[in-house]
């Protein structure tokens, strides 16, 4: 591994730890030469996955996409930052279990959406009436009332 300061090869390893739920290696490294410290993370390579949208297009899957969303709809709520990364993770864990290169976005929503369930209500419906495309407040109280039966 080059040393991202002086860019000489001879780097040594000073710690390693998993991340993400151990999908990643965490390696803390030192610079024989500079001295310097950085970090790199050593993660498998998965075949790149790609989202239809509903219009039929095609973009290349994009984590940061779901976490924005779900950071936009739990704000001002009770959850952690922590726990909405893990939301994330999750959803991407079960995405890279698809054996298929493409995967359609109401796939996504949806999973998106199951965890939100579980994790709070009212994100959950935010999030919902967002991706379901709420038309009308009718539309807004049938998701309530079938929230509302589960619970």
């Amino acid at each position: 591994m080059k040393c991202p300061f002086c860019g000489v090869a001879n780097t040594r390893v000073l710690e390693s730890r998993q991340t993400e739920e151990g999908r990643s290696i965490r390696r803390r490294r030192a610079c024989a030469s500079c001295g310097e410290r950085f970090t790199t993370y050593e993660r498998v390579e998965r075949p790149q996955l790609f989202v239809v949208k509903k219009d039929g297009r095609r973009e290349v899957f994009d984590p940061e996409k779901i976490l924005k969303g779900v950071i936009k709809a739990c704000e001002k709520r009770p959850v952690s930052i922590e726990d909405i990364r893990k939301l994330v993770a999750g959803v991407e864990g079960e995405l890279s279990n698809v054996l298929e290169c493409e995967i359609s976005s109401s796939v996504i929503g949806e999973k998106v959406m199951d965890k939100l369930k579980n994790l709070d209500d009212v994100a959950y419906v935010r999030f919902a009436s967002v991706y379901r495309e709420f038309a009308d407040i009718n539309m807004f109280m049938r998701e309530m009332e079938n929230l509302m039966q589960k619970n």
